[in-house]
């Protein structure tokens, strides 16, 4: 039952040991990792297997939690719930001030060198003393399409999170990715126009994804855009999908950090955003996820056949997706991460505006229904 998955949880938590709970888009089963020990595992190579959960530098170390058993599962019990439009906080008039000025230096910067495409980000401490167990009920309850987790480890931190875009995905040899840019706050009934400015963005990261894919794959097969709705924002989408030649394991290195959470070129636009962006991301436009789970399928549903393992088939599965619509948890407050894409076509106001928007997603989950 859930709220028996929920009381190993907060034993977990109160015995100060690493878990992740966590459930995909569209499905109601609730899963979840606890680990023995106070450890930090981390990943090497991507071969292991586990729940990984790595920071948005790559150059830092991947945290792993060992399913050294078949993950606990449930369902949960309560439908999609309703909520409150939440009330933004003002804004701290140097943090608008500095966001406003960072976005106009790299449109400048993106004017005069090669430089296309910086995702610039910010954070917002909140006051929370909700506990993290009904933070994660609400945003089961409120984003049934997200990918929604709460992580935490005594040595690393508590994250929480629903998030809607997919770094890859790949079952044996097939993968399915995608390249999500460009947002708009949703209005009931309506359906977006896409600008200049966000198919700039969308064309920019799909073209980098299928530079660095096509060496890694065979059968490469991009869709065409569309709109896909998260929470309160429309967001542009690109699919890509096809078969991995050589070890799976190498998309994952290529692909983190795509353009949409980081920019293009990447190294250049990296490199801006840790010199510029005044605080330290850590696992927010990180990735997280099931790393090399090994699944039993039956190929017949006759139970009582007697040559039934002849008919098993073993899978081998990762699913991974970037983490955003995030928040880290600390002791009385929580921080909140948003930020957009920066093009030569940016307006530093809409670009503040657009964090503004995207707030409302984390800001929801703090608001009681």
């Amino acid at each position: 039952m859930f709220s028996a998955l929920m009381d190993k949880v907060l034993a977990q938590l109160s015995q100060e040991l690493p878990f992740v709970v966590y459930s995909k888009p569209d499905e109601r089963v609730v899963k979840a990792i606890f680990q023995e020990d106070a450890k930090i595992h981390t990943i090497s190579d991507f071969t292991e297997t586990g729940f990984v959960f790595a920071p948005f530098d790559s150059e830092s170390p991947a945290i792993l939690i060992k399913n050294t058993e078949t993950p606990e599962a449930t369902e949960y019990p309560f439908e999609t719930e309703a909520y409150e439009h939440p009330t933004v906080p003002l804004a701290d008039t140097s943090q608008k001030k500095f966001h406003i000025q960072l976005v106009e230096k790299a449109v400048a910067k993106i004017k005069t060198t090669d430089l296309e495409k910086v995702v610039l980000s910010r954070r917002l401490n909140v006051p929370c003393t909700t506990h993290v167990i009904e933070l994660f009920r609400r945003i089961l309850a409120r984003y049934p399409n997200a990918f929604r987790y709460l992580w935490y480890h005594p040595k690393v931190g508590c994250w929480l999170g629903a998030t809607p875009e997919i770094l890859v995905s790949i079952e044996n040899k097939r993968f399915t990715s995608m390249s999500l840019a460009g947002t708009k706050p949703y209005v009931e009934g309506g359906t977006p126009s896409w600008g200049k400015k966000e198919q700039e963005e969308q064309k920019l990261v799909t073209d980098y994804m299928k530079s660095v894919l096509k060496g890694k794959t065979v059968d490469l097969q991009v869709a065409t855009p569309e709109t896909v709705r998260a929470g309160n924002l429309w967001h542009l989408q690109t699919r890509l999908s096809g078969r991995t030649k050589g070890n799976p394991n190498d998309l994952i290195k290529a692909l983190h950090p795509t353009p949409a959470v980081c920019g293009s070129p990447m190294l250049m636009a990296k490199n801006f955003i840790l010199t510029n962006e005044n605080y330290p991301r850590e696992f927010y436009t990180g990735f997280l996820g099931e790393l090399n789970f090994i699944n039993e399928i039956n190929r017949t549903s006759d139970k009582n056949n007697r040559e039934n393992k002849a008919y098993r088939a073993v899978k081998a599965s990762t699913s991974l997706f970037v983490n955003l619509r995030c928040m880290q948890v600390l002791e009385d407050n929580v921080l909140l991460y948003v930020g957009g894409g920066i093009t030569a076509a940016s307006d530093p106001i809409g670009e503040w505006e657009e964090t503004v928007n995207k707030s409302k997603t984390m800001l929801q989950v703090l608001t009681k229904a």
